[in-house]
Formats: structure tokens, sequence, C-alpha cells
């Protein structure tokens, strides 16, 4: 037995000494250390040794996995340094070539953008799932129970739990607002927070819509906040986000969680408010919705309205990544295409 152990010491020895790489020494030392290994092979032979020799030949086959393993992990060193050394004919003055690199997507730098604007301002960041219960999504925001955006031809709703109390009927968020008075029922006001994050639309895809884009929600509930400031806050963001002054208008307009409610627009920024495809030859640019919380929005957030005001925005973050950019299809930023995305690196 000591033959056949002293043959294997000598038989690695040699093998070791000729391995050219890592992967082929990895593999010799699985033949031999591992599970199904030569030595482990050997160790199965204990039993049928005589009992008095046992003890001598378990200490020879250990001394033996030692010597091999050390050899192994010399071999390793020795290959390393190897592949690190420069050839004699390498040229340092040759230019190298810089790894390829990574960036945000646009959309991404847009938001942590605005997040650093509105952390400036004293506000909260607020994240919450995106599926949501008719409940968040409709009821509790004042939305009439015939309102068309309840209906699958607007809002995708989940096979399956499509049916039953408005507590029980899942949707892919439509919009970001019932988040908010998820917020307001488990915080104490006054508070001012925003609301990044993804949302889902049935629509038809064209140059200003898509079915998943992003919105980016704000909402300041106090006791004493005037409309006009709201109307600061906007210019404010919006002229931090752009490094420079934009034009911003207030229309009004309708819509169930807000009493009163605005359109707010923006100057087109792709075409300097002279029209185009972008802004449908207006010069301006919707990109997000306003006004004050209704009261039945309080209400729903656990508020007296009759004690709390505030001031309410959903900017659509799409859009105003193509003002940055002066892009005039909203579908490039969804199509993964590298081609367009390395632009923004």
């Amino acid at each position: 037995m000591k033959e056949k152990i002293a043959a294997l010491l000598a038989e690695a020895e040699e093998k070791i000494k000729a391995i050219k790489s890592e992967g082929e020494l990895q593999q010799f030392k699985g033949g031999l250390l591992g599970k199904q290994g030569r030595i482990t092979e050997l160790l199965k032979e204990l039993p049928k040794i005589d009992p008095s020799q046992r003890p001598e030949f378990g200490k020879a086959v250990n001394q033996l996995k030692e010597k091999i393993a050390a050899l192994i992990e010399e071999k390793r060193t020795a290959l390393r340094l190897k592949a690190a050394e420069v050839p004699a004919d390498f040229d340092i003055t040759v230019p190298g070539f810089a790894p390829p690199a990574g960036g945000l997507h646009p959309i991404t730098q847009m938001c942590y953008d605005l997040n650093d604007a509105f952390r400036s301002m004293g506000f909260e960041i607020f994240q919450e799932d995106e599926i949501t219960t008719e409940l968040y999504g409709f009821d509790k925001l004042n939305f009439p129970p015939d309102h068309p955006a309840r209906e699958s031809m607007d809002t995708y709703w989940l096979k399956g739990h499509d049916t039953g109390s408005a507590n029980e009927k899942l949707c892919l968020r439509p919009h970001l607002t019932g988040g908010s008075v998820r917020y307001m029922q488990t915080h104490k006001p006054p508070f001012r927070f925003v609301y990044p994050g993804p949302v889902y639309r049935n629509e038809t895809t064209d140059a200003r819509h898509e079915r998943a884009f992003y919105q980016y929600e704000a909402l300041i509930v106090d006791r004493n906040f005037t409309f006009t400031s709201g109307k600061v806050m906007i210019k404010s963001i919006l002229s931090k986000v752009f490094g420079r002054d934009v034009p911003v208008r207030m229309r009004a307009g309708f819509f169930p969680f807000v009493e009163p409610g605005f359109e707010i627009d923006m100057g087109c920024l792709v075409c300097g408010g002279k029209g185009c495809s972008v802004c449908k030859h207006v010069g301006w640019i919707e990109v997000m919705p306003g006004g004050t919380p209704h009261p039945n929005v309080l209400r729903a957030g656990g508020l007296d309205p009759e004690e709390f005001t505030g001031f309410y925005v959903n900017i659509g973050l799409d859009r105003l990544v193509m003002m940055r950019y002066g892009v005039d299809d909203v579908r490039l930023f969804h199509s993964a295409d590298l081609r367009f995305l390395e632009q923004f690196r």
C-alpha cells in the first residue's frame, strides 16, 4: 500500500508540472481530491486493511492529500504570475481600448434629478406596489361608479381578480394617486411627498402615448397652503430640472380627485414654441394635471377638508424627458434600442 501511495504522489507531481492552465489544473484537482477522486477511492479501501495497520494507512493518505493540495496551490500561483507577465514584445505606448461603460436610462436620470430638486424643498420620497385595488385606484379618488376609466378599455384588470368587491378587484395601477391616499392614511399631517413610478393604461401607442409609462406625483397637505404657492413650486422645479426658465400655463380642467383642477402645460422645448408634432403644432405640451385635493379624497385619507388643504401635481415623466433631449417620439425610450440609449451615457 505504501508503494501505491508513493506512486500516486510521483504521478501527481509529474502531471502538475505539465499543466498549462488554471482550468486544466482545476480538472486535475477534481480527479484526485474530489468526491469521486483517486485519493477518495484509496480511503474506501481502509475497511479491507488489517485493523492494526489502519491508523498508519489513514495518516499516510491524509499526508498525501496535503502534499498534493500544496502542489496544486503552488502551481496555481505560478500560473497566475505567468499570466500577469508582460510579453517582451509588448508596446506600452500603444493606446488601449476603453472598457464599455453603461449609463442611466434618461427616464431614470430625470427621476433622480426631480428627487434631488424636491428633496431640496423638504419633500419625502414614497414608493408603493404596482398592483392596486379598485378601492384605491378609483373609489377613494372620487371616481363615479360608471366612470369610463374603470373599464377594461382603459385599465388592465388582473384575470381571476377582476370581480368581487372594490377591495378584491385588482389591476395594474393606472395612476399613482391611490398611493397618495394610502400615504395620507398612514402619516400625520402636515406633509409633503413625491411618489415616482411606472403606471399602465390600455392605450393605443403613438408618439406621445405608451401603455406603460412613468409618472411623478407630488402632494402637499397643510392647513394654509395657497394655490399661488403651488404654481411657484411648479415653475421652480421645472427651472431647476431644465437649468433655465420654462414657460408654464394653467388651464381649467376636470379630474375627479382635485377641485379646482387644472391642466398644466409647459412651452414645447422640442420646437421652442413654434409648433411641431410633439406639441400638436400649438407650442405647448401638457405635462401634468394639478389642483387642490378634492374634499372627498382628503376624507378618504382620514383628513378633515375643513382643516386641511393642499396642492397636487402628477408629472408625465416621459414627456419631461422628451422636452429635455428634444426627442419627438416617446416610444423610443421603451424600445430597448441600444443605438438610441447609448446617446445618453
